[in-house]
């Protein structure tokens, strides 16, 4: 989260609830955290718990871009070829996790375009919140795993 105040927020998370805990107990036992060349003063923090999972169609609403790719370009929410490639993508972790597929994959809303330099390569995406239909392990999975692409570098995070 960004700010432009004296008083605003930074998130820290991981969908992992072992990381989480970790995150928890070492911001529990400190009043300042040293960002950069900031000084940020602690005045609290709180656990955002995950959603109840459920079966048959739900929503779900990412916390940072989501990263889609159709033939060497990144698309965002609305470009040609983004519910397919973003449903091709889960179809894949499904059969990888050997869960049904998901299916009825619709954008229900986009943010705006970010971009960002990963290792210095640029990755540029859109949060986004979405409806599918899918089995209720399949969405326990997803909300630690992530939609789209680049996961492992922090996008398409599910809040």
């Amino acid at each position: 989260m960004y700010t432009t105040s004296d008083s605003g927020s930074v998130w820290f998370g991981s969908p992992v609830p072992e990381i989480a805990s970790a995150l928890v107990a070492s911001l529990a036992g400190r009043d300042e955290l040293v960002w950069g060349g900031a000084r940020l003063r602690v005045r609290g923090f709180a656990l955002e718990g995950a959603a109840a999972v459920v079966e048959g169609e739900v929503e779900l609403a990412t916390a940072t871009p989501v990263i889609v790719r159709h033939e060497g370009r990144e698309l965002l929410p609305g470009d040609e070829w983004f519910v397919e490639r973003l449903l091709h993508n889960l179809v894949h972790k499904a059969d990888v996790l050997g869960l049904p597929a998901p299916r009825g994959l619709r954008v229900l809303e986009a943010g705006p375009r970010r971009r960002f330099a990963v290792g210095g390569a640029p990755r540029i995406g859109a949060q986004v919140r979405v409806a599918l239909d899918a089995d209720a392990r399949f969405v326990a999975a997803l909300r630690s795993w992530g939609l789209g692409l680049d996961t492992l570098q922090g996008f398409g995070w599910i809040r």
